[in-house]
């Protein structure tokens, strides 16, 4: 609520003389010489190449104004539906591509390392610190999934206590922050590799499922003619000192949504398979409380030093500047 007087921010007019925007033309160059007085270079690059890209695409799209009414509309909804656990926003970025986009030029493939993948709008910072063997899942949400492995660095030796962070849907193909009374985090923990590398916990199968329909990102894949649909999926989060911090997450094979990811976010280094063991005496010794049977999902995960992540990144950096467009 407004109280007092109205006051600026303090900055003084600029240091030179800019044309009335009365065309098109001023209008972008106006704002170009304007975003010139960002102190900070790297916001004043991103900004520039903003303003160029944004004031390009109006101008070939001929954008109406009632077109700009919808696009502010949608955006104004996209942030009303976001809450302190659920991310429209990410959702929006991931559907469009930028996510993916963005993790790929980010975390480039670097000799067998476990490539990474989005980071997704579910999820939270609240998951529990559980032991090895543990399960993330309380009972009865879904089929019996144990997963192990071990965390490794590129050169194959074992990264000792690294922590693995990881989250997933139940059966039903919902998140614990889906459903309308969230008492805990559910069908997510955290775990620690041993002096060895080694980890395991228990969790459920995964299954497809949508993205929310009940918000704008849902509503614009309807406008575009596109399925909703994510494959089934384990996200992980995987950090140790030393080594470039992983965002990932394996894809079960024979998923047909696997190829057309509504958020773009399988790779096919990501796909795995699953081992079917039908034995008693093993699931008890995992820790399931009932039944013969359950999958096993074995795979380990390899870290990429942060020195070398840097080089790779810098190199690929400069590559992409070397062919970027000119005047951009």
């Amino acid at each position: 609520m407004a109280e007092g007087k109205a006051v600026s921010n303090g900055l003084p007019p600029p240091p030179f003389k800019l044309p009335y925007p009365d065309s098109p033309d001023v209008i972008t160059g106006n704002l170009l010489k304007l975003v010139e007085l960002t102190p900070n270079e790297r916001k004043r690059f991103l900004a520039k190449n903003l303003i160029i890209h944004l004031h390009q695409f109006i101008r070939e799209t001929s954008l109406t104004t009632e077109e700009w009414q919808e696009a502010i509309q949608f955006l104004t909804a996209t942030g009303q539906k976001c809450t302190p656990i659920r991310q429209e926003f990410i959702l929006l970025s991931d559907v469009f591509g930028i996510s993916a986009l963005v993790d790929a030029i980010n975390n480039p493939p670097v000799e067998g390392a476990t490539e990474s993948s989005v980071l997704g709008p579910f999820y939270t910072e609240d998951a529990p610190n559980l032991e090895n063997g543990d399960s993330i899942a309380s009972d009865g949400k879904g089929d019996y999934l144990y997963v192990e492995g071990r965390v490794l660095s590129i050169d194959g030796t074992p990264v000792p206590h690294a922590t693995i962070e990881t989250w997933e849907t139940d059966g039903n193909g919902f998140y614990d922050t889906q459903y309308a009374h969230r008492e805990k985090p559910d069908c997510r923990g955290r775990v620690r590799a041993d002096k060895d590398g080694y980890f395991g916990y228990r969790a459920v199968v995964p299954v497809p499922y949508p993205i929310p329909e009940d918000g704008p990102v849902g509503k614009i894949l309807l406008g575009f003619g596109r399925h909703n649909m994510r494959p089934n999926h384990l996200h992980m989060m995987v950090e140790a000192p030393g080594f470039r911090k992983l965002i990932s997450a394996w894809y079960p094979e024979g998923d047909e949504w696997l190829e057309s990811d509504a958020v773009f976010g399988v790779k096919k280094s990501l796909v795995v398979s699953y081992e079917d063991v039908h034995d008693e005496a093993e699931a008890r010794k995992r820790g399931f409380p009932k039944g013969d049977s359950f999958k096993l999902l074995k795979r380990d995960i390899v870290l990429l030093p942060e020195n070398k992540w840097k080089e790779t990144f810098e190199q690929n950096a400069k590559e992409a500047a070397k062919n970027a467009p000119a005047g951009v």
